[in-house]
Order: C-alpha cells, then sequence, then structure tokens
C-alpha cells in the first residue's frame, strides 16, 4: 500500500533499475505517516561513510505528539540495506554519474519501506518529448472515445 509517490522523479530522470531498502523512523514519525503527512517530492539519497541517507522527505509532527521530544520535520532518515547492495551502488554512483531518487513511500509486512531508483537525469528535451507523449496519448484516448460515441458531443 502506497504511502507517498515521488511523481517528480519520473519525469525527471531516467529511470535505470530501482529496490527497497527499510527506513529508520522515530515514533513520532511513524505515527504521522499513519494519518498522512508526509512529503517526498523534494527528497534525495545521499552517501556518507558507506551508508544510504535519505534526505528532503517531510513528515509533519501531529499536535498530538508526544510532550518530551521536539519533532524535526526535515530530518536526515538512514536507510536500510544490504551491504553488497550499497557497495555496488556506491560504484554506480561515484563512476557512471547516476544519483539515487526515492521513488515511493510504502507499507510491507506492517513496516515503512522506500523504493529507491538507480537514476540518470533527464535534458530538457527529453522532458519536453515526455509532455508531448503524455498530451498524444490523451488526445489518442479522447479520439477513441469520440469516434465510438458516434461523433456526437
Amino acid at each position: 500500500m502506497s504511502i507517498a509517490e515521488n511523481r517528480k522523479a519520473r519525469f525527471n530522470y531516467h529511470i535505470e533499475e530501482h529496490f527497497e531498502a527499510g527506513i529508520v523512523l522515530e515514533g513520532w514519525e511513524i505515527k504521522a505517516i499513519r494519518e498522512g503527512q508526509v512529503q517526498l517530492t523534494d527528497g534525495y539519497i545521499v552517501v556518507k561513510n558507506g551508508e544510504l541517507f535519505l534526505i528532503g522527505l517531510r513528515i509533519n509532527a501531529l499536535r498530538s505528539a508526544s510532550t518530551h521530544i521536539k519533532p524535526d520535520a526535515d530530518r536526515t532518515k538512514k536507510l536500510l540495506a544490504h551491504k553488497d547492495q550499497i557497495r555496488r551502488l556506491i560504484g554506480k554512483v561515484e563512476q557512471k554519474g547516476y544519483t539515487l531518487v526515492p521513488l515511493d513511500l510504502h507499507y510491507k509486512g506492517g513496516r515503512v519501506k522506500v523504493e529507491v531508483a538507480l537514476a540518470k537525469g533527464k535534458a530538457e528535451h527529453d522532458k519536453r518529448e515526455t509532455v508531448k507523449e503524455r498530451d498524444w496519448q490523451k488526445e489518442k484516448g479522447r479520439l477513441m472515445r469520440h469516434k465510438i460515441s458516434g461523433g456526437k458531443s
């Protein structure tokens, strides 16, 4: 079940491959995620000391959060993945100019997981091509519906 999706990522990047990683969260963050107080749009992933960290995942604290903690909505979250997988990703990011982008935040077996993509940035002309293709698909659907209904508006 999807919690939050980064739709911008599929528009701005060519997705090469994706994998799933766990995420280290605090109790108040889990409660806020269950209430839908999460935004993934500006998120990105950095590699530091052989570990993956998610930056830009915004989790807004609930008003009923505990009084003894000071919630930080933009806290950097550590991602959990196998060492071999992390090493392979680090190699690709450093050598081939790839970047790591979060695509989706979802539940799996009662835990919150993040779908991470190994991606390359799109050039401006590629983005325009994506928009053209999307508009053509919409127009084609309209034409087909118009034709099926007998051309009556």
